[in-house]
């Protein structure tokens, strides 16, 4: 497929965005040009609308498919004096673009500016650099690439080898786009991911029982006990792994370990139905109940289960007000997880129903605590069971995804990690995998040039750059 672009660099200099990208050495050119570079995707995490990959969605410019709902430029963009009008704003397409524009050269050392100029260069062929000088041009010729079918979505997820995508479904989804494609297939698997939250939110009881009507409406479970609420999540469960579902994810503040009664736990849940609130005590027993719980079921199913720590949300209440959730408000928290996390983990070991985990922290502190509780659970049925995932949301960026890698080296196997996804809502956020792979093969290639690693094992090298890239994935989660 031609994506060359009539923008370039000057006449008979490098651009910026070439073949050595960030390998510095020969070591680690080998590595990733040999190995990485050929590896297919598995994309077992991200945040992609399901209708929108069934519908071959065809973005009408430059500025839907790059602004539409990334919260990382738009916090860049207010951090560079950018009114909210030419960011969620009323503003045309290409005003926001062009304030884009305007922001990309003062993200230099953020991600955003590496991230920017991949996907210019690895899905529109345009190697000049971003900036209010070429904004015009570039805006242009993207969004008329984006009008032919080249540039649809699975389109584009075909032209990365994308081989399998995992979109994050609530148990009350219908999964009818899944259905769709899997009906319609178009070369890349697109499987559900079960991310039960809502079912743990008892500290709204308005929300939470406008929520538990939809999941028994859904279920065909009338509920009205936790026991009901467990008939009707299971019920769904099987329908999700009908529908391929092998993975759960949780986003939590923090692991749940409470000490509970069954019987307490019963009675939180009527009270929330209620309409009363619980108390902070009785929240957070309710929660450790239904955590152990999911965990409990995804041992029975064989699945893989995900837990994101670490995230404060919705920091700026006023702005919440006004845009809602997931519009780059929140931040980094800062919890104490090692207590809680080994106390969870520990009660679904002693039951023998601890099913393959991944552990990720956002708060870069917790790389080694995380890495050391997800060691401490490993039993030798799986390679990589329990295991620290990758750098993610503020992580997942070169000092992020280097500290994460060398933590779990030194703690663990790095040679068994599951490697990169995009965590993204963005079709165009499959160059992350490519700046992984080259952090990766940088990494091992500067040990390998300071003696650190052995030249005379650069077979078993190459293998292990192939695994992380793709091989452990494949096998890990088997879809």
């Amino acid at each position: 497929m031609d994506t060359k672009s009539t923008l370039g660099c000057l006449a008979g200099s490098q651009p910026f965005i070439n073949d050595d990208f960030m390998l510095t050495n020969e070591f680690a050119r080998e590595l990733y040009h040999e190995s990485a570079e050929k590896m297919p995707i598995i994309d077992y995490h991200c945040h992609l609308v399901p209708k929108m990959i069934a519908d071959n969605y065809q973005f009408k410019d430059l500025t839907e498919v790059w602004l539409g709902g990334d919260h990382y430029k738009w916090r860049a963009m207010r951090g560079n004096g950018v009114p909210e009008e030419f960011i969620t704003g009323g503003r045309d397409s290409y005003e926001k673009f062009e304030k884009w524009a305007e922001t990309v050269p003062y993200t230099m050392r953020n991600p955003l500016y590496h991230w920017t100029h991949l996907e210019l260069a690895r899905i529109f062929g345009i190697t000049e650099l971003l900036n209010p000088r070429t904004a015009r041009a570039i805006y242009d010729e993207c969004t008329a690439k984006l009008q032919t079918e080249e540039f649809r979505g699975q389109a584009l997820m075909r032209r990365f080898d994308v081989k399998v995508v995992c979109t994050t479904d609530d148990p009350a989804d219908t999964l009818e786009y899944h259905q769709q494609i899997k009906d319609n297939p178009f070369g890349t698997k697109v499987l559900p991911t079960w991310r039960p939250d809502k079912a743990m939110v008892v500290e709204k009881p308005e929300q939470y029982k406008e929520y538990i009507q939809k999941l028994a409406a859904i279920s065909g479970v009338e509920i009205n006990s936790y026991q009901d609420l467990l008939d009707a999540l299971r019920k769904r469960q099987d329908f999700f792994h009908e529908m391929g579902c092998r993975i759960s994810d949780h986003g939590l503040e923090n692991f749940y370990a409470e000490d509970f009664e069954l019987e307490e736990v019963d009675k939180i849940f009527r009270r929330t139905l209620q309409g009363i609130v619980p108390t902070t005590e009785e929240a957070l027993k309710f929660r450790s109940a239904i955590l152990l719980d999911f965990a409990r079921m995804d041992h029975e199913k064989g699945w893989a289960q995900q837990f994101h720590i670490g995230a404060i949300r919705d920091n700026n209440t006023r702005m919440f007000n006004i845009l809602g959730p997931d519009t780059g408000y929140d931040a980094i928290h800062d919890v104490a997880c090692a207590a809680a996390g080994h106390k969870f983990l520990n009660k679904l070991a002693m039951e023998d129903k601890l099913t393959k985990t991944i552990l990720y922290n956002l708060n870069p502190k917790d790389n080694e605590v995380l890495a050391t509780m997800a060691y401490t659970f490993n039993d030798g049925t799986c390679p990589g069971k329990i295991q620290l995932g990758s750098g993610w949301w503020f992580l997942d960026q070169e000092d992020g995804m280097k500290k994460q890698m060398n933590a779990l080296s030194s703690l663990g196997l790095l040679s068994r990690f599951v490697g990169m996804l995009t965590d993204s809502r963005s079709f165009l956020s499959y160059p992350r995998h490519e700046y992984f792979r080259r952090i990766l093969c940088n990494l091992l290639g500067e040990d390998i040039k300071n003696g650190k690693l052995p030249k005379s094992e650069m077979e078993f090298i190459h293998q292990m750059v192939k695994d992380i890239s793709y091989n452990n994935a494949d096998r890990y989660f088997n879809f």
